[in-house]
């Protein structure tokens, strides 16, 4: 009997998830991870050693269990780091000769949710063509299963969180010395999250007086997981009460950093990026990637420093091959995920956190200073239900009637007005059964009008949602 793939289950580039006990379910969680292993095996004769990391979600130790027999299954070895970040778990990859690795983090989704995320060896995720051979052998190949005498082992390595943070503290161009003299004094909210084993040590090697909040890693997220402005209330009053520099806040698995400045201000998750840019740039010349819906800030730091922008598909794994074949210096996406290549080719919230602190260090200031030095511009985002059905007749409608001079199809549809500073960008999500749109302006009115537009197209075009 064939295997079947819930339809509520979200399987795209970034994995595969859903919400526990209805799309995700062990059955599906452990048909994942031996098609994974089974993947991993091809042209192998030595049994493929496999990282296996979760995040701090209440259904993570479960799942991780049955990723764990399921990887045994197919011969594989699995090395468990246990509770830790998306980047420590990829950072091990290299370190123990993997050939891949499964977090088990459903990322910024809500806490009923949980994922798998599928990397390669190289440290990064399955990319466009390594993710379809993999599920496969999901629906479609019968998955080899190992006799008695080729069942995969399992050890644990409980240094992964120390390794990744010693190569932070080791980009070249971090002043470990300097911050730890200049002593800033951050709020830190993990909301209970996996960067609560790594974020606090990070700032305190680096001298900082770290004011916590939500650092216990339950997986009882008390806000909302994703770190956009409007989640961030708590946070920005610890900053004011506690007098601190900046504050600095992690998805639940500190795979990004969005910011709250010293005025008790969150700044948006698309400057986390700029800023970090801004440092990195400022001592090495090199091409900058972003993907599809990130601010244009972004183009206006790199082109301060006089190196090229270019843009990737949504996705860490898009941006992060397009940095390979560019030689970026720097990164990632307008969500707070900073990718940089002295550390791994990955998002990284302990890596884009040092990076900012390294900025406030060098320029002296205070970073509501930096924020107001930066080009301002409003990004409005919106979502749609979605349950199938093409967009191209609305891709082709939104051409034609808003006259764009620039047109990308990418990944859906970006249009923009380099002139007037506005673009729109209209996307199927990869992690959730929506359409997004997503679009920035010099006003927040242009960039509604924008989004305005948009949905009059998919109202024209009678796309289901």
């Amino acid at each position: 009997m064939a295997f079947e793939i819930p339809d509520d289950l979200m399987v795209s580039v970034s994995g595969v998830r859903g919400r526990v006990g209805e799309a995700l379910t062990p059955e599906i969680v452990a048909r994942f991870a031996a098609a994974f292993g089974a993947y991993l095996r091809e042209g192998r004769s030595e049994r493929p050693r496999v990282v296996l990391g979760r995040d701090s979600r209440t259904s993570g130790p479960m799942f991780a269990r049955v990723a764990t027999a399921a990887l045994q299954s197919v011969g594989c070895d699995v090395v468990d780091i246990g509770l830790a970040p998306t980047p420590t778990t990829l950072y091990a990859i290299r370190h123990h000769g993997a050939a891949g690795a499964i977090v088990v983090t459903a990322s910024h989704n809500p806490v009923e949710w949980n994922a798998l995320k599928f990397a390669s060896s190289v440290g990064m995720f399955l990319d466009a063509d390594e993710g379809p051979r993999m599920r496969a052998y999901v629906a479609d190949r019968p998955i080899p299963r190992a006799g008695w005498d080729a069942i995969g082992g399992v050890s644990t390595d409980d240094a992964a969180v120390d390794r990744h943070r010693a190569a932070v503290l080791g980009i070249p161009f971090l002043d470990v010395e300097g911050l730890r003299r200049r002593r800033f004094r951050v709020a830190l909210d993990c909301i209970r999250g996996a960067g609560a084993v790594l974020l606090p040590g990070l700032l305190e090697e680096l001298g900082c007086e770290v004011v916590g909040l939500n650092l216990e890693p339950d997986g009882r997220f008390p806000r909302e997981p994703e770190p956009v402005a409007e989640n961030l209330g708590e946070l920005e009053r610890l900053v004011r009460e506690s007098g601190a520099d900046i504050g600095l806040a992690t998805d639940p698995d500190a795979d990004r950093l969005s910011i709250v400045s010293d005025a008790g201000r969150a700044i948006g998750e698309d400057l986390t990026l700029a800023l970090a840019a801004t440092v990195v740039l400022g001592h090495r010349k090199a091409p900058v990637v972003t993907n599809l819906s990130t601010s244009r800030v972004l183009e206006d730091v790199a082109a301060r420093a006089g190196v090229p922008i270019h843009r990737a598909p949504v996705g860490e794994i898009n941006v992060a091959r397009r940095m390979q074949a560019v030689g970026a210096a720097i990164g990632g996406e307008g969500n707070g995920g900073v990718i940089l290549p002295d550390v791994h080719l990955t998002r990284d919230a302990a890596v884009a956190a040092a990076l900012v602190l390294q900025l406030l260090l060098e320029t002296g200031g205070r970073l509501s200073e930096l924020v107001a030095e930066l080009p301002s511009y409003v990004i409005v985002k919106d979502k749609l239900p979605r349950r199938g059905g093409s967009l191209d007749d609305t891709y082709g409608l939104l051409e034609s009637t808003l006259g764009a001079p620039e047109i990308d199809r990418q990944d859906g549809l970006r249009l923009s007005w380099p002139a007037e500073a506005r673009w729109v960008h209209l996307r199927p999500s990869g992690t959730e059964p929506i359409l997004r749109i997503i679009a920035e302006a010099p006003t927040a009115s242009e960039a509604r009008a924008l989004v305005e537009r948009v949905r009059e197209a998919l109202a024209q075009t009678r796309v289901p949602s």
